[in-house]
């Protein structure tokens, strides 16, 4: 078996596996290191006082030791020949795979902005990301996030919590708008206000430019913002690349089956970079969290090793890291028409056409109040 990618998909594919099946060859390829770390601690390491190394909570070393694996680090996947099964590397030739899981995750999304400083932009989606982030941030340092979604508000009270000056610009009214209910975006918002986080809603930037050593941004809206650093939080997408050029069919993500095969036998794919069939009835989505990682490993592994397994995916409420306002939310199944009730002081519901409960918000210390809201909700 060959995986591409070590991220958390990669390496949970991995451990699934071996819990049936401690014979099989398994060989990783990846363009890192290989490190395990979980990738939501990238945006609250900086409040801790955390180095990219520190974010590390196993090396590969013992990741290949623990496992039994065969480890290509820093060994870039070119190509996929899915008629003869083979694996191209840059550097380090060509593998023959009987079965291929692909846990390629998902890229920064780059916007484009004009100005002599359009490139300097920085995004945080890996531990050398988040390093050369670090590096750039003197004390007290004016930092400019690009995008008030679920990331950006991450990174807005990270850094405002750790004695930066924060500004967050935004196309949208109010921070996590599509998510959240208007009362509970304005709560977020104000809560961050709280730390000394200043907003730009209703506009985007749309130049950088480098004049002695501060970044002058130009938003649409013609106001401009000094600062020090400009990070980019716009989301991610789906890297398909290595899927496309192979053939397998792609929209969102690498499109799989109930059980996690592509459109080629033998090749599979979990993660950020995957659009599942059955996240529910009759709707096929991209599910960028943790738990839907998990929940496909298992069923993966059991498909791998000779046990045809759909993937199901239960409620996964999702914690988003502002302390400022702590908030947990468990969004409807997209499709579902309805609407969010304020049911009680930091609950929101979703309720459908029905009269049913389909999903939840709770924010605050409503957050300890997860089992009871999970157990009123409709499947």
């Amino acid at each position: 078996m060959v995986v591409v990618g070590s991220g958390l998909a990669g390496w949970s594919a991995v451990r699934e596996f071996r819990k049936l099946d401690s014979i099989t060859p398994v060989l990783m390829i990846t363009a890192d290191a290989g490190d395990f770390y979980a990738k939501p601690t990238l945006s609250n390491a900086l409040v801790q006082g955390k180095a990219a190394a520190q974010l590390v909570t196993t090396h590969a070393e013992k990741m290949v030791a623990t496992l039994g694996v065969t480890l290509l680090q820093h060994t870039h996947v070119t190509g996929i020949d899915v008629q003869t099964q083979e694996v191209h590397t840059q550097s380090k030739g060509s593998f023959g795979y009987r079965q291929l899981v692909l846990a390629t995750g998902a890229k920064a999304i780059r916007l484009s902005f004009t100005g002599n400083a359009a490139t300097e932009v920085l995004s945080v989606n890996s531990l050398d990301d988040y390093a050369t982030f670090r590096a750039k941030l003197k004390p007290q340092a004016r930092v400019l996030i690009i995008g008030a979604g679920l990331i950006g508000c991450e990174f807005a009270n990270d850094l405002a919590a750790s004695g930066y000056v924060v500004e967050v610009v935004d196309p949208g009214a109010s921070p996590l708008a599509s998510l959240l209910p208007l009362k509970a975006s304005t709560q977020l918002r104000e809560s961050l206000e709280a730390l000394g986080v200043r907003w730009h809603f209703g506009t985007s930037a749309s130049s950088i430019d480098r004049v002695n050593d501060d970044y002058v941004v130009a938003f649409a809206s013609g106001q401009t913002a000094v600062v020090d650093v400009v990070l980019s939080a716009v989301g991610l997408r789906a890297d398909m690349t290595l899927a496309q050029a192979a053939g397998l069919a792609t929209e969102r993500g690498i499109v799989v089956n109930a059980q996690l095969q592509t459109s080629t036998p033998y090749v599979y794919a979990l993660g950020d970079n995957t659009q599942y069939a059955s996240a529910s009835a009759g709707v096929s989505r991209t599910m960028p969290y943790v738990m839907p990682i998990m929940a496909a490993a298992r069923a993966l592994a059991q498909t791998l090793t000779g046990t045809p397994t759909d993937v199901q995916f239960a409620l996964m409420p999702v914690a988003i890291k502002t302390p400022a306002l702590p908030l947990l939310v468990a969004p409807a199944l997209p499709g579902i028409q309805g609407a969010w009730v304020n049911v009680q002081d930091g609950i929101w519901q979703y309720i459908d056409v029905h009269g049913q409960v389909r999903g939840f918000i709770l924010s605050g210390a409503q957050t300890s109040r997860r089992a009871e809201q999970a157990k009123l909700v409709t499947a």
